[in-house]
């Protein structure tokens, strides 16, 4: 009898610690600046999936292209440099043709709606552009324009012979069709190409613009909804699939369409506000655009939609469904432009 108390004692003080997961330390990269809202987001993630795994998953966000270029987030992710990356799909023309739907102009009029609308639809494709990671979600700034240095942008002919930096591929391509010449860089490197001469002006967000000193070195301004980015949170499979089935739930919980939405209406918010900011500058000019040349610009961006097509069908979707898909889902999230 004592031998079976003694027994029942030590499975009870032994079946805890069997019970306790391992614990988890991810390292969460990004490529812009600590005082950047994504930091926040992240950081705020990590918190989440901590609390949802009861503690036994943490994590540390390294900011600033610390663990490697904007460029490599993706492969940093499925190479197990970082845990858990931040990517701009944009940044690497023609490999992941399905997302860059959300790229295309005058398509998506808020960042918070946008970001849910964006997930939800992207969730069925992500598995199949995006295999060699685990995808956690996607989302987009508020829509943005042109800024220059050297000349007004206010119509599509006004673009010929200028130098931009896009935004992604899209407005890359529509940089070219409308006679100009793309200049590459990353988002933390665009202050000293304009600065230099290399460009003339960027497609970028307003508060963005702020932050990274791009501002010092612009001065015309289109205050006009012309394009979105797409940004995801993606994975390390490997370090996913290791972990316990608790654990991989507080990861599922948090890579969700409303999380999706969190990180968008964060990020918005922080955009919105640069306007004001770059209105209240002096050396600066902010115009809207008539109807007639919201009009031109429309029209002009109308051979878009077809190049994002054939890349689409080509990865194995139906651009026609998958576009009038998109659509919907933006409705549905009120993020739908007019």
């Amino acid at each position: 009898m004592r031998k079976a108390c003694l027994a029942l004692l030590l499975a009870a003080s032994v079946s805890p610690a069997l019970a306790q997961d391992k614990t988890v330390d991810l390292k969460v990269s990004h490529w812009v600046p600590a005082s950047h809202p994504l930091q926040k987001s992240l950081e705020d993630w990590v918190a989440a999936v901590n609390k949802d795994s009861g503690g036994t998953i943490t994590g540390k966000v390294f900011p600033a292209q610390q663990l490697g270029k904007a460029f490599d987030h993706y492969d940093m992710a499925r190479d197990g440099i970082a845990d858990v990356t931040y990517v701009n799909p944009g940044y690497q023309p023609g490999r992941f043709p399905i997302i860059g739907a959300g790229e295309l102009p005058f398509l998506i009029s808020d960042a918070k709606g946008g970001s849910m609308g964006l997930d939800a639809w992207y969730r069925k494709y992500a598995e199949k552009e995006m295999k060699d990671v685990k995808y956690c979600l996607a989302f987009v700034h508020s829509p943005s324009s042109f800024h220059s240095k050297t000349k007004k942008i206010v119509t599509p002919e006004d673009v010929k012979g200028l130098k931009i930096r896009p935004a992604h591929a899209t407005m890359a391509n529509f940089v070219t069709s409308l006679g100009g010449t793309n200049v590459q860089s990353s988002a933390p490197e665009v202050r000293d190409i304009i600065e230099r001469g290399v460009a003339d002006g960027v497609t970028f967000p307003w508060g963005s613009l702020v932050l990274f000193g791009i501002d010092k070195v612009t001065k015309y301004d289109m205050e006009a909804p012309l394009y979105t980015t797409t940004f995801v949170f993606v994975i390390n499979k490997d370090k996913y699939n290791a972990m316990s089935d608790k654990q991989k739930a507080a990861i599922d919980k948090n890579c969700s369409v409303e999380m999706a939405g969190v990180v968008g209406e964060h990020w918005g918010k922080f955009e919105d506000a640069g306007i004001d900011k770059v209105k209240a500058e002096s050396s600066h000019e902010v115009y809207k655009l008539t109807p007639e040349q919201t009009a031109a610009w429309k029209k002009a961006a109308e051979p878009l939609v077809k190049t994002w097509g054939d890349g689409a069908k080509k990865a194995g979707a139906d651009p026609d469904a998958a576009l009038a898909d998109l659509k919907a889902s933006l409705k549905k999230y009120n993020a739908l432009a007019e």
